[in-house]
């Protein structure tokens, strides 16, 4: 019962829902693919949702659009299952339902969910096609809610990882405090001071990435940025973690070389333990 409850809530947990003429239409993520449900979009059209699913796999033209989508994406598909199928659809005799498909051509493109959040769903590829043949108008705002969706989800994106870049300039700051304060001579120029910045924030890189700034665009000349604005999100919390141990390193008066050692074993320890944390993933696919 317990293992029933915890999958129920994963799956609640990765839906989403938009609107659509006044119909609730949920759509989940898997393997950063969209899914949408086909029993929604069945439900704008009548509420035995399961008989409009399975008229519209025992059409010839379904059966060959869902095939060659599967070609395509799925390299596990069953083409001699697929032709049985397809020599059979349009026959008046020939009946055809989600699990079927499924379980016979080992699909991908079409999922069925058991359960209270359950139902037929399907790739975004195939929903729309499915829209399409309930109805064209309804699919036309199913594509302009959908985008509206995803849109905001990169807004989302967008400010999040900006978010995470500022906390790691924040923590900075305390890093090049402690540079400033504990080894920069009161009388040297500007270029000097800059240089020994410099030396000390590749400290960080050498001890997280295994290479110095300049070493990263060397092997990087067509990316844009640098390699802080490359790192994922777990390098940006260890990155963050490495500024505050080397604040404290340099104000006890641990040598550059001894730092370097120490915070390069602090960064493969945590990286180790962050790397699978699941609390970690879920900031990296809602930021």
């Amino acid at each position: 019962m317990r293992t029933r409850h915890i999958k129920e809530f994963n799956i609640l947990k990765s839906m989403q829902s938009i609107t659509v003429k006044g119909t609730n239409i949920v759509l989940f993520s898997q393997k950063e693919e969209d899914y949408i449900s086909l029993t929604d979009i069945a439900r704008y059209k009548d509420s035995r949702t399961d008989d409009i699913i399975k008229n519209w796999l025992r059409n010839r033209n379904t059966i060959d659009f869902l095939g060659i989508w599967e070609n395509i994406n799925n390299p596990n598909f069953n083409p001699v299952e697929f032709d049985g199928f397809r020599k059979r659809a349009g026959l008046n005799s020939f009946v055809l339902t989600a699990k079927q498909w499924i379980t016979k051509t080992k699909a991908i493109g079409i999922v069925s969910k058991p359960g209270r959040y359950g139902g037929t769903f399907a790739h975004k590829d195939i929903a729309l096609e499915f829209a399409s043949w309930i109805s064209v108008e309804f699919k036309l705002y199913l594509i302009k809610e959908f985008q509206r969706l995803k849109l905001e989800e990169n807004e989302k994106k967008r400010l999040g990882w900006n978010l995470k870049r500022e906390l790691v300039k924040i923590n900075y700051k305390i890093h090049t405090d402690a540079v400033k304060k504990n080894l920069i001579p009161p009388k040297i120029t500007k270029e000097e001071k800059d240089i020994i910045y410099a030396t000390e924030a590749d400290v960080l890189n050498k001890a997280l990435f295994g290479m110095t700034a300049q070493e990263w665009r060397d092997k990087n000349l067509n990316k844009k940025g640098n390699i802080r604005d490359c790192a994922d999100v777990t390098q940006l919390i260890v990155l963050s973690n490495l500024e505050s141990f080397n604040s404290e390193f340099i104000k006890i008066g641990i040598e550059q070389r001894e730092r370097l050692i120490r915070l390069n074993k602090i960064a493969i320890s945590q990286m180790k333990l962050l790397v699978n944390n699941k609390r970690v993933k879920y900031l990296e696919n809602h930021p």
